[in-house]
């Protein structure tokens, strides 16, 4: 169903922050490290989605358009962070990092993420 569209989005998202991958060798940061840079960048991210989704009107229509399809309708306005949170974790985390961890762990949660946070704008 939002596989497809993610799909074609995270392809983009990878040939898009190619340009961005700095090929220096540096000494290894340690997790705290890597864990300091790559958090605010998943923050960001995750908060402009959530603004997004929660500024579709299909979100608060009655019945609301899907989840998933509003989240995938978020991404082309939210590039800008998606793309700087893929390129960190291909920087710290080595090359491929960012897209595997943009289609898997954070895809998993990302819908129980706008839940709550359109749910704390709220109140």
């Amino acid at each position: 169903m939002i596989l497809a569209p993610l799909l074609g989005t995270a392809l983009v998202i990878a040939v898009a922050t190619d340009p961005l991958n700095d090929l220096t060798a540096r000494a290894s940061p340690s997790a705290q490290e890597r864990a300091a840079v790559t958090e605010p960048l998943v923050r960001s991210a995750t908060e402009c989605i959530v603004r997004a989704v929660k500024a579709d009107p299909r979100y608060t229509a009655k019945p609301a358009a899907p989840l998933g399809d509003l989240i995938v309708d978020s991404m082309p306005s939210c590039l800008t962070p998606v793309r700087a949170m893929i390129g960190a974790y291909d920087r710290y985390y080595g090359e491929g990092a960012g897209q595997a961890f943009f289609m898997g762990p954070y895809l998993d949660v990302l819908p129980k993420a706008v839940l709550a946070g359109a749910k704390d704008a709220r109140q």
